[in-house]
């Protein structure tokens, strides 16, 4: 990381701390200074620091105080704030946690302790940027896939937002089944890979056209790659497991069972029931009541029985879904 192009700013009513703090810092960082919280205020707004060093014990405006108002202010909300002070009793570390702080120095301060602090929370940062990034160029790709599908870019959303309901009453934890809700957009990005004379026919497929068709997910998973990232390993699975059925006779492997990938099992449900209830050009959005038949009736066959089970349970947060983010209000 090129930490000279990182920016900080410092805040303390007393100029001899700030000198303590530019003697340490300043080889390495971009400087800003402000002695009071109303300036802090001001500068964090209008030059964006990517991190700020707050004294708590400041007059009028206290840290404390400072902290709060950036916390509630969507363009300041994201930067990193550690707090500097000598007030070091727990109950004052918990208030500065409490108001949104990521980490507090004890003054005097040791210069060793501050770089490490300020590198590490930079870092975190930009952790932070970069899965965010990943989580863009997901969901842009999956509405790429989408523009081949006669689709508007709301299926993909709600059944997202689907398997994120259903992977929570299935036990998922939230960072998991926040994962999938990520992971879903990209679920029919092989179908980039169909040619538009197959994905655009209106008509049924005839059988060719059929087998080509079928050749999306593992299209999807050649796209997608093998790496590390939990994120990009699930949208894989996905793509590659979401049309196996859990009688054996899906594709592309035939899988059966638990042999099926629990977040493919998963997908299928909620893709399957978001396509009924939706209108295509080829077809009119069924009734939820007729839908839910078929998901009960297709339970052993082609969806997990047990996820059956579980999504009936969950339609009412379904609906509320399916309302906000409906093709009528959305137009």
């Amino acid at each position: 990381m090129n930490t000279i192009s990182k920016t900080l700013l410092l805040v303390d009513d007393e100029p001899s701390n700030l000198h303590v703090l530019n003697q340490i810092l300043h080889d390495d960082y971009h400087l800003l200074f402000a002695k009071d919280g109303k300036t802090a205020l001001e500068l964090s707004r209008e030059k964006k620091p990517d991190l700020i060093l707050l004294d708590v014990m400041m007059p009028e405006f206290s840290g404390y105080d400072v902290c709060n108002e950036l916390k509630q202010d969507y363009r300041t909300a994201k930067i990193p704030v550690i707090f500097i002070s000598a007030l070091s009793d727990t109950t004052d570390e918990t208030h500065g946690f409490a108001v949104g702080a990521v980490d507090y120095i004890a003054k005097p301060v040791n210069p060793a302790i501050v770089k490490a602090r300020v590198a590490t929370h930079l870092s975190l940062v930009r952790t932070e940027e970069l899965q965010e990034t990943q989580r863009e160029i997901i969901q842009r790709l999956g509405r790429a896939a989408e523009y081949k599908d006669n689709e508007t870019g709301l299926h993909v959303i709600r059944m997202s937002h689907y398997s994120r309901l259903l992977a929570l009453a299935a036990g998922f934890t939230e960072q998991a089944a926040d994962r999938l809700l990520q992971a879903a957009p990209m679920h029919d990005i092989g179908k980039i890979g169909i040619p538009d004379h197959i994905m655009l026919k209106l008509g049924k497929l005839d059988d060719a056209e059929w087998q080509i068709m079928r050749r999306h997910p593992e299209i999807g998973a050649e796209i997608i790659g093998e790496h590390n990232s939990p994120l990009l390993k699930a949208a894989r699975i996905i793509s590659m497991t979401h049309h196996e059925k859990w009688d054996g006779t899906g594709y592309p492997n035939q899988l059966r069972g638990e042999e099926i990938p629990l977040i493919g099992r998963i997908i299928a449900v909620v893709d399957v029931f978001d396509a009924l209830t939706t209108k295509w050009p080829y077809k009119k959005a069924w009734a939820v009541e007729d839908a839910v038949a078929h998901l009960q009736q297709e339970a052993g066959r082609h969806f997990d029985p047990e996820l059956v089970s579980l999504f009936l349970n969950i339609i009412p947060d379904v609906l509320k879904v399916k309302n906000r983010w409906s093709e009528v209000s959305n137009k």
